[in-house]
């Protein structure tokens, strides 16, 4: 709760927890109506103490999100009061003139429906301005953020739920005001809807790839329905065991129970890397319902040594090699050297679906290292083989963080049974393929903001001269 003005911008606060102060959210969310009192009274008090132009409120993206926000609240039958109308106009006026094309992505969209929404909303010359200068954005930016799998191009599965809802925002508006909009906004929404039924977990929520939290965007069974009512669906094919997303460079693998997803993309467009997480090869699997090996998510964001813990290669279900990133990720949004993939390969066999990618992240160092991964998944087993290619002698950690309630027991040095650690039950047995030990070790995993859940995670060390082969088996039948 805000007791006071000065908590519209506390300095002691992470600014992501001040902008969503300034998004007014909550005007929009399930039994809003039942608070439409208190609401008005909230927006007379951001009026009152948040001048125009003064403090975090005003930055571009809460003043885009906050503008579409009032006015989805304004269509839903609330009055907005005449102070808040003008300020309306306002806001309108000091977005058209800040447009964020320093950052480009899901940030210049947001202020793109922004300027749409606000144009349809006032009549006259400056609101056509305002819808005809949105319109061009969109025009320009859609066609290369929505790739031609469907995945946005910042390749993080929270930020393409926002860009879906985002779309079908548009299309919604445009259908509430009897006004045509371009068609490939409907082909883009189907697109979408694919990749996320494609790139979503057995208990329907998405996969933690670069930055990803719960509760941030609509759950995708949420934007589903969403877009059903419009009466947008995406091709209703059965599932394949094997779908290779390649433009954005993920794949996903199915057999049994078992649903893993794989990342052989890049960290997000060369210009656009302020999401990328080093997670370059990592993966994510479920057995039925249950997630098994996890990425680490996202609790924070900003500067600070946890952002940087969270975004590194040793917070992702891949290989460290010398204990460094495979992608150099600094500061809370920047990435400078980053790993490319250099070669992919998806083939299936006799109820054998198998990918193959290999990574140049790692060759800067002495005997230019390079990490070849294979995932073989089967019903009932899962391999995964590292070869580790280049000279010289490293280290190499092949890391599997655990999701939270699963605990690791150790067998013996080369193998772990993990159980539930409520009921007890067996999950599955993590074996190597040699005397390499398994280190069982404390983390914690991030599924929302603010938010750090104790965890396990099990570490293989390799030691030796390059180049080297591991291979590390997961089991879930006959326990």
């Amino acid at each position: 709760m805000i007791s006071d003005a000065e908590h519209w911008n506390d300095s002691t606060k992470d600014k992501l927890w001040l902008y969503h102060l300034h998004y007014f959210d909550d005007l929009n969310a399930e039994g809003a109506a039942r608070r439409s009192s208190w609401h008005e009274a909230l927006m007379e008090r951001w009026l009152n103490e948040n001048p125009p132009g003064c403090g975090v409120g005003w930055e571009p993206y809460p003043t885009s999100l906050r503008i579409v926000n009032w006015i989805k609240w304004a269509f839903s039958g609330c009055s907005m009061s005449s102070s808040a109308l003008s300020s309306l106009a306002v806001q309108a006026r000091w977005l058209r003139r800040r447009l964020e094309y320093h950052l480009l992505g899901n940030h210049l969209l947001a202020n793109a429906k922004a300027l749409v929404f606000v144009g349809l909303f006032f009549a006259g010359d400056e609101g056509l301005c305002w819808y005809r200068k949105g319109m061009a954005l969109l025009a320009r930016e859609l066609p290369e953020q929505v790739m031609a799998d469907g995945g946005h191009f910042e390749r993080s599965p929270m930020y393409h739920q926002i860009v879906l809802e985002d779309l079908l925002d548009l299309i919604n508006l445009h259908q509430a005001c009897n006004l045509e909009y371009p068609f490939q906004w409907l082909e883009a929404a189907r697109r979408m809807l694919r990749w996320s039924r494609l790139m979503r977990h057995p208990d329907g929520e998405i996969a933690f790839f670069n930055d990803a939290a719960f509760g941030v965007a609509p759950a995708p069974r949420q934007v589903d329905a969403y877009a059903r009512r419009m009466g947008i669906t995406c091709k209703e094919e059965i599932l394949s065991p094997l779908c290779h997303l390649a433009a954005s460079g993920y794949v996903r693998l199915a057999a049994g129970k078992a649903v893993l997803l794989a990342d052989m993309a890049p960290v997000g467009p060369d210009y656009l890397p302020g999401h990328a997480h080093a997670d370059t090869l990592s993966f994510e699997l479920s057995l039925g319902t249950q997630r098994v090996v996890v990425n680490g998510g996202t609790s924070v964001y900003g500067n600070g040594d946890e952002r940087l813990r969270q975004r590194s290669t040793s917070s992702h279900a891949t290989v460290v090699v010398d204990g460094k990133n495979s992608s150099e990720v600094w500061g809370g949004f920047r990435v400078a050297r980053r790993a490319r993939i250099i070669k992919t390969k998806v083939w299936n066999e006799e109820n054998l679906y198998c990918v193959a990618a290999a990574h140049d992240g790692y060759r800067y160092l002495c005997g230019s290292p390079v990490h070849w991964r294979t995932w073989l998944l089967k019903d009932g087993e899962l391999r995964i083989k590292d070869e580790l290619l280049g000279k010289g002698v490293h280290q190499a950690e092949i890391i599997f963080p655990l999701a939270p309630g699963l605990l690791p027991e150790a067998e013996n040095g080369n193998r772990v049974l993990v159980v539930d650690e409520q009921g007890g039950g067996r999950i599955c047995r993590l074996q190597t393929d040699s005397c390499t030990n398994i280190t069982v070790e404390r983390t914690t995993w991030h599924p929302r903001f603010g938010e750090a859940v104790a965890a396990w995670r099990l570490r293989l060390i390799l030691y030796g001269e390059f180049p080297l082969f591991h291979q590390t088996v997961l089991r879930w039948e006959d326990l």
